[in-house]
């Protein structure tokens, strides 16, 4: 029986990587064409089971789990009840990195689309000041929420207990053996297998990094230092931000 799989984000969290880990699998079919992001339940409007099987899934062929990664999906509140009203319960996919890294970049995505034009401790500064307006209904055309995507702990919690929801981090894909095989048992197909996609969850980025100032890091962790702490709670395992620091290249 075919089954369906999201991948909800987070954004700038390596989820194009884990797309391609999923789409390398020969039991997968991940949807099509992949850029732009489907984004479907992002319409208010009903969206038919079979109508979006035959628009993004033409390919599938004899594939026993059909997966979409739109990683706007996380933060926009209608969205869960959406995927239920078509998809039932698939299974949900979250990957998520030390928020500080994540916000930085956010930051170099935006500059190298040039939209951006202040520094990283300005834009940062102006967010965590609460001093951008973020739509959450639009979120995937707001480039400036660096700082409010990182509390993952409010957007995951509308997931967690209605569906079948994994977690897993960045950090865990660029140290841990294994945790692709454990994604595919998750997802009920061969965990023999292994996709020849290199060894680093990669997207290089034109922008040169700005280092961040130890204070600012500072406000930042203090800023998700209780986001975290329930988020930690909520999956009953320690975050691995306290050995993460914030890299200078660029992870999608």
């Amino acid at each position: 029986m075919t089954r369906h799989l999201l991948v909800v984000g987070a954004q700038r969290c390596g989820t194009t990587y884990l797309h391609d880990a999923l789409a390398a699998h020969p039991q997968v079919a991940m949807a099509r064409p992949t850029r732009p992001e489907p984004k479907v339940f992002l319409r208010p409007e009903p969206v038919d089971a079979a109508a979006y099987v035959e628009e993004f899934f033409g390919h599938a062929g004899d594939a026993e789990v059909l997966g979409e990664k739109s990683t706007s999906y996380l933060e926009v509140p209608e969205v869960p009840d959406r995927v239920a009203a078509t998809l039932g319960t698939p299974k949900i996919l979250v990957q998520l990195r030390d928020p500080v890294a994540r916000a930085v970049s956010n930051w170099r995505f935006s500059r190298d689309h040039g939209v951006e034009p202040r520094s990283l401790a300005v834009a940062l500064r102006a967010d965590l000041a609460g001093e951008q307006e973020w739509d959450r209904t639009v979120s995937s055309v707001s480039p400036f929420a660096y700082v409010a995507r990182g509390r993952y702990v409010d957007d995951l919690a509308r997931w967690v207990g209605r569906f079948d929801v994994r977690v897993q981090f960045l950090e865990e894909l660029l140290t841990g053996p294994g945790v692709t095989g454990d994604l595919y048992r998750w997802l009920g197909v061969d965990d023999t297998f292994r996709p020849a996609l290199g060894d680093d969850p990669v997207n290089a980025s034109s922008t040169t990094p700005e280092p961040l100032d130890e204070e600012l890091e500072a406000e930042l962790r203090e800023h998700y230092r209780e986001s975290d702490a329930a988020l930690a709670e909520l999956l009953g395992r320690d975050l691995p931000w306290d050995a993460a620091s914030t890299p200078a290249r660029e992870e999608d």
